[in-house]
């Protein structure tokens, strides 16, 4: 975890290692390295996806899939992401070290693009191999500086030949990941059994009005898109009150422009982002926000558009899982809870593909996407512990 943390590490211990960087490249290629010294079969995908075999007893047995993603938000923390793949390889070299079998093989991956802050869509990687995106529209995919993502892809030299898409049918998947939240602090539990994932809407705002001196100009005679962006953003915050106690909304972007502190804001872009367990209140959520967005428009004369930028549907894990992981915590003595995570995961999609499961280490304070993000050695190794054993058991190996 530390190795891994000091490329693209920043000066205040967090991570700047956005998807297909110069940093990406540098991780994909130690990671590459790992895999090949723990004797595994690995391969890339055409979408980056990196994969990282080790062969079962029996021939005929699905395998069992376990990681998370390399990539990090901007100036994030070393263990979002990081510690599930770092797990999994874990995983192997512990079974490669003990000489244990399973019958089942065991695959590790690193998804492309989980945090979809250079390109949208978040969870990018999964969502083209499980089917949920079109490749080419993926490969489409342009950054704030209007680099295109196939490009950039190939730059790095991780465009490989394998097909996007599941080579054969799988047992499982599992993932680790941390909470990013503070229930399981709150709760002084050692470990999560997740039992599933909320689902969301992304998507963007655009408010056309007129750029005018801002002295001369009198109030009656102003279009200002920004303060229509302003009663939608202030809308976004207080529409979760309303739905439910787990439902979330926040505006992460805001682009204005003329942008100059004498000029009336001509032209105003903002994102929303709401969450819910419930795929009804995701959506009207999103019902609320655009007749929030309408009526603002109508108030100061404007023009105006929306963009759905993401869709990820609510998911509940298949019960057996779920149950492998309750129990790989249980026979480590780990006190445990279960919990539905609040943020979207690879698991998403790979809960189309095959049984699906996921491990929640503890966020001190509940801290993420920061570079204060902080999750103890002690707490990554019970999660890491309790991964170990769902995935063997899964795996039909003794533990």
């Amino acid at each position: 975890m530390k190795e891994q943390a000091e490329i693209g590490g920043t000066a205040d211990g967090g991570l700047h290692r956005l998807t297909l960087s110069d940093e990406d490249k540098e991780i994909r290629d130690w990671f590459r390295d790992q895999m090949t010294d723990a004797d595994l079969s690995v391969r890339v995908d055409e979408f980056g996806n990196m994969f990282g075999r080790r062969a079962g007893t029996d021939s005929d047995a699905k395998p069992v899939l376990v990681g998370s993603h390399l990539d990090s938000q901007p100036y994030g923390g070393i263990y979002d992401g990081a510690l599930g793949v770092i797990a999994a390889l874990e995983l192997v070299r512990t079974l490669n070290d003990t000489e244990i079998e399973t019958a089942h093989p065991i695959e590790i991956v690193n998804w492309t693009n989980e945090e979809g802050s250079r390109f949208q869509p978040a969870m990018q990687g999964s969502g083209v191999w499980a089917g949920a995106h079109d490749l080419e529209e993926e490969y489409a995919k342009t950054d704030v500086d209007g680099k295109v993502f196939e490009d950039e892809l190939e730059r790095i030299g991780y465009k490989g030949e394998e097909p996007c898409e599941p080579p054969e049918e799988y047992e499982a998947y599992l993932e680790l990941h941390v909470e990013q939240g503070p229930y399981l602090e709150e709760n002084e539990k050692d470990v999560g059994v997740v039992t599933g994932i909320v689902g969301f809407t992304w998507g963007a705002i655009t408010f056309y009005g007129e750029a005018d001196h801002s002295g001369p100009t009198p109030m009656h005679y102003r279009q200002d898109a920004l303060v229509a962006a302003a009663d939608v953003i202030t809308q976004i915050r207080r529409i979760p009150s309303t739905l439910g106690e787990r439902t979330v909304g926040t505006t992460g972007y805001i682009d204005a422009k003329p942008n100059s502190i004498n000029i009336i804001p001509e032209e105003v872009t903002f994102t929303w982002g709401f969450r819910d367990p419930s795929d009804d209140v995701i959506d009207e959520a999103r019902r609320r926000v655009l007749e929030e967005a309408e009526w603002a428009a109508d108030r100061e004369g404007l023009e105006w558009e929306y963009e759905d930028r993401m869709r990820a549907p609510a998911v509940e894990f298949a019960d057996g899982c779920v149950d492998a992981v309750q129990t790989a915590a249980d026979d480590l003595g780990y006190d445990s809870m279960q919990i539905f995570s609040g943020a979207g995961h690879d698991a998403t999609h790979m809960h189309s593909i095959c049984d699906t499961g996921m491990v929640f280490a503890v966020s001190e304070n509940g801290k993420s996407h920061n570079e204060s993000e902080y999750t103890s050695w002690d707490d990554c190794y019970a999660a890491a512990s309790t991964i170990a054993n769902a995935a063997v058991d899964l795996a039909g190996g003794a533990q």
